[in-house]
């Protein structure tokens, strides 16, 4: 096997965040020993989630076994979905940073066909997956992250589970939403959505295009989500507990080019 270097492009306070956590558990523990220090395990970690790279090549870059690298993937994804923003938790930080709206939109991770793969075909999609609500700021920038539900959930149905609408009532904030959340929130106030229906008056289409224009932005919140590799494709069971998507909400990607990356030789 070849070993070479590489960057990971996430910001550099990333790795002591995660790296603080496990410390933290492993001090709870009473761990004596582990064939990595946290700063180790939290690397290696960092660069599954966003690489997508199997257990037993990630596992030979920081010479340690495919299920020891297994076991602290698991591990640590635990530790970030405990730390994840909680959905009313999340929803009081935006009202209280000032955000008129926020933006819900459904998103598909594909999965590999299963036994009982029925549930998790998304008819829209016409493939296997598991559904995933997001909460955006209007800028674009994830918020919330729901756990996983099989992926022929409708999104409607998936923000009665989550109980969004009573969520956004209580922080007392409106939702942009597709037309996949029409009728959802019967009064309008809460949950907005596109006008459906052929031979609409000019009003009501300028209004669908505004709508548009502010919900746009949204789909860049599904696209941060996925420059996480892991969730391109869920290789894990997806009737697992629903914990993968989560640290997305808070591990941030970086656009700059001149913020610092982590390094490791893997």
């Amino acid at each position: 096997m070849l070993f070479y270097r590489a960057a990971l492009p996430l910001s550099h306070q990333t790795l002591p965040f995660v790296s603080d956590l496990i410390r933290t558990h492993r001090k709870q523990l009473g761990s004596v020993w582990r064939a990595l220090n946290p700063g180790q395990q939290a690397l290696l970690v960092l660069v599954y989630l966003r690489k997508g790279e199997p257990f037993a090549e990630i596992g030979a870059g920081f010479a340690v076994s495919t299920a020891t690298c297994w076991r602290y993937v698991n591990e640590t994804i635990e530790l970030l979905a405990e730390h994840a923003p909680k959905l009313r938790a999340a929803l009081r930080k935006a009202k209280r940073q000032g955000m008129a709206y926020v933006i819900i939109d459904g998103t598909l991770i594909p999965i590999d066909r299963i036994a009982v793969d029925r549930p998790f075909y998304s008819g829209k999609h016409r493939r296997h997956g598991v559904n995933l609500q997001v909460i955006a700021s209007p800028d674009g920038t994830i918020l919330w992250v729901s756990g996983q539900l099989p992926g022929s959930t409708h999104d409607t149905t998936a923000a009665r589970i989550w109980n969004m609408l009573a969520a956004l009532r209580d922080a007392g904030l409106i939702a942009l939403g597709d037309k996949g959340y029409h009728g959802y929130d019967q009064t309008g106030q809460q949950i907005r959505t596109p006008h459906k229906g052929r031979n609409k008056p000019e009003s009501r289409k300028e209004a669908n295009r505004a709508h548009a224009r502010l919900r746009g932005p949204g789909e860049r919140a599904n696209a941060q989500l996925k420059t996480w590799r892991v969730l391109r494709k869920l290789r894990c069971s997806p009737t697992a507990p629903a914990d993968w998507p989560r640290p997305s909400t808070f591990c941030r990607t970086t656009s700059s080019p001149q913020d610092e990356k982590a390094q490791w030789r893997f």
